[in-house]
């Protein structure tokens, strides 16, 4: 029974959906656009605990308080958290593409139609099943930081190569904030929300954006990409719809002492990051410097992923 319901499965393999063109668009059929080298503001403009034991030792000496540290002269983001401090310039020294949509289920199937039965059998199980049943179109979720590096190694081993990883979180970050210092990428203000990312309205303010007998419109499950507003670099859901993994093992303590150049993360650690809110997390998870972490095994029905395709030199990140 298993068998068949396998070949049910992946059988919709020819039935992968056409997707927009871009710069680059590869054998698979995801699509890839520049991100351009230049320098940002990473973390929350936030009051930080540090911040604030500065200013008491301040004002022992008689002298006035600096307050938050924002050098990116932004609104104070009153839901920042610690391991989003300080904000800190970073540079990203070279151009890279990023995806223009996360990776789909259609095309995660290629990859477990090319796995062996025992390995597609530790992912292909009926939570994964249950977890994507929303179309070959959609975000793929239920899949660890692993089962992401083993579809990245199948996937360069495919176009002969070693151009594929997760992008790093400084990466992430900058792509989305496509040029902006803002909360959001689209702003500080939260009301636009629902134009540019699914989230979990049951988290969230309903009477914003709904009617109360409009409020059953929630849609809690990963959707079709492409389907709200794009950043300005036309990255789509790269807010909301399905969390993305990134490439750092997690320090909330990273940015004190992160380099100022194209910072990878810690060296080890026991959890990786990821990062953008998903239709599972309330509007607060769509903030641009948010971060999400667990353990590099762990699956959840609202995480997925988004490739880096390096087209500059080579990546030396963990």
């Amino acid at each position: 029974m298993k068998t068949a319901c396998r070949a049910l499965f992946l059988a919709s393999l020819l039935l992968v959906p056409a997707v927009h063109a871009a710069e680059h668009t590869n054998s698979i059929g995801m699509t890839f656009t520049t991100i351009p080298a230049g320098s940002f503001y990473m973390g929350s403009c936030m009051y930080s605990r540090a911040d604030k034991a500065a200013d008491r030792e301040l004002e022992k000496q008689g002298l006035p308080p600096k307050g938050p540290t924002c050098p990116a002269k932004g609104k104070l983001d009153e839901d920042g958290l610690e391991e989003e401090a300080p904000q800190h310039e970073v540079r990203i020294s070279r151009a890279f593409q990023m995806g223009v949509h996360e990776v789909t289920l259609g095309q995660f199937k290629q990859y477990l139609a090319a796995l062996d039965d025992k390995e597609r059998d530790k992912i292909d199980t009926d939570a994964f099943r249950k977890a994507n049943a929303h179309g070959d179109e959609a975000a793929v979720t239920h899949v660890s930081w692993l089962d992401a590096q083993g579809f990245i190694a199948w996937l360069n081993q495919k176009e002969g190569g070693a151009a594929y990883r997760l992008p790093t979180e400084a990466e992430w970050e900058y792509a989305a904030r496509a040029g902006r210092s803002s909360i959001y990428f689209w702003g500080d203000a939260m009301d636009p929300a629902p134009e540019h990312a699914w989230f979990n309205m049951d988290a969230a303010d309903l009477e914003k954006w709904f009617s109360m007998r409009e409020q059953n419109r929630k849609e809690n499950y990963p959707h079709p990409i492409g389907m709200k507003k794009p950043n300005p670099w036309g990255l789509h859901d790269i807010s909301g719809n399905v969390w993305e993994w990134v490439n750092d093992w997690y320090s909330a303590e990273y940015y004190r002492s992160s380099p100022a150049a194209d910072p990878a993360g810690p060296e080890n650690g026991k959890a990786r990051c990821f990062r953008g809110g998903s239709w599972y997390g309330s509007v607060k998870n769509l903030r641009a410097a948010f971060r999400g972490v667990n353990a590099p095994d762990y699956r959840s029905d609202s995480l997925g992923f988004r490739l880096v395709r390096q087209t500059e030199g080579k990546y030396s990140g963990s």
